[in-house]
């Protein structure tokens, strides 16, 4: 599965998802683009998977118009994600093009 990180998940993330092909924002010179472009671009090159901390990508965007799936993570601190990472392998099991699924990531420090 090709994933694209935007600009708000850690990088880190990316030696938990080992067997895809990842690349970021950043890397692909997108780390300024708006979501809907974001999106579109993320279709045009391949991209199977966005995976977002921006909790407000589904309000902003209709993902169902594109065939990228949309991952939104409810945090973007590491060490809270790398608790969930079996969630987020679960959320990208079989999510289809368009689909927006959402994985809780609650604090670990309680906040």
């Amino acid at each position: 599965m090709r994933i694209l990180f935007d600009h708000n998940v850690p990088r880190g993330l990316r030696q938990h998802l080992s067997g895809h092909r990842i690349d970021t924002a950043r890397e692909m010179g997108w780390d300024e683009v708006a979501n809907g472009v974001l999106l579109s671009q993320a279709e045009r090159d391949g991209y199977d998977v966005l995976i977002t901390a921006d909790q407000n990508i589904s309000y902003q965007q209709n993902s169902a118009l594109t065939s990228v799936g949309v991952v939104i993570l409810l945090s973007n601190r590491l060490r809270d994600i790398r608790l969930r990472i079996e969630d987020i392998r679960a959320a990208l099991e079989g999510i289809q093009p368009g689909e927006v699924r959402e994985v809780p990531i609650p604090m670990s420090d309680g906040r």
